[in-house]
């Protein structure tokens, strides 16, 4: 059986940290998704939180009308969240869930647990022209209500797998039946968190899934090299262990 290639997915949020650090307008989140799209991503992902303490609406703003790829928006379920990603109607939308105290996204979105309030964000995305992923933990329970809610991709959260090396091959084995299971009820199958050079390999060489979005370690890994050359350097061990 063949599969499609896998995408390469890159979030920006860090270059707004180190900006939000002095409040400058420097470094610019917006050019940051330029010159991984020149390098070879296939999609620049942000995530607006609720305390907006990286992304903001006006780089959300300004990487919808730049890029030439896709743009992908992280965000939680709150109302303004929805009115914003309506209003700015990007190509995707990537639901999370979402604790002020948290240094990043811990665990993936409880759908089970609120499958009617994630089902009316769903539809509304989608009247807007939005495509929707849901980012879930590899749980067959959050499997059942993403399938159930109409959307049409979820992303697994990989945060175990990397915060846990000592298991890789085992948890790198659940996330493929997962990703399986995923793929032959119809679900278009992504999946990140925590992914980098030394990780992502089994994850990538996953066939059902078909785009990571990684973020965290690209921008570390560009204080040394460069975006580009971090960018081109993940996507290159990607379709390296996918082949």
């Amino acid at each position: 059986m063949s599969h499609p290639p896998i995408r390469l997915g890159v979030n920006v949020d860090h270059v707004a940290t180190i900006r939000q650090a002095r409040c400058t307008l420097y470094p610019d989140p917006a050019e940051a998704g330029l010159l991984a799209a020149h390098a070879g991503a296939d999609g620049v992902t942000v995530h607006l939180r609720e305390d907006r303490r990286h992304i903001q609406e006006r780089d959300v703003q300004s990487l919808a009308q730049q890029l030439t790829i896709p743009l992908n928006l992280e965000m939680s379920l709150a109302d303004d969240m929805l009115d914003f990603a309506v209003a700015v109607a990007p190509p995707h939308c990537c639901l999370v869930p979402e604790r002020r105290e948290e240094l990043t996204t811990e665990g993936g979105l409880d759908v089970a647990g609120q499958q009617a309030r994630v089902q009316a964000a769903v539809k509304r995305l989608a009247d807007a022209g939005v495509r929707v992923s849901l980012f879930i933990d590899p749980d067959a329970r959050q499997l059942e209500a993403a399938l159930a809610v109409g959307a049409p991709a979820i992303e697994i959260h990989t945060g175990e797998y990397a915060d846990h090396p000592e298991q890789m091959d085992a948890l790198a084995a659940d996330i493929c039946a997962f990703a399986q299971q995923a793929s032959r009820e119809g679900l278009e199958v992504h999946a990140g968190h925590g992914l980098h050079l030394d990780n992502v390999g089994p994850i990538a060489a996953i066939g059902e899934i078909v785009e990571l979005n990684i973020g965290h370690f690209l921008i570390a890994r560009a204080l040394f090299i460069g975006l580009p050359a971090a960018v081109a350097e993940m996507k290159q061990r990607m379709v390296a262990a996918r082949s």
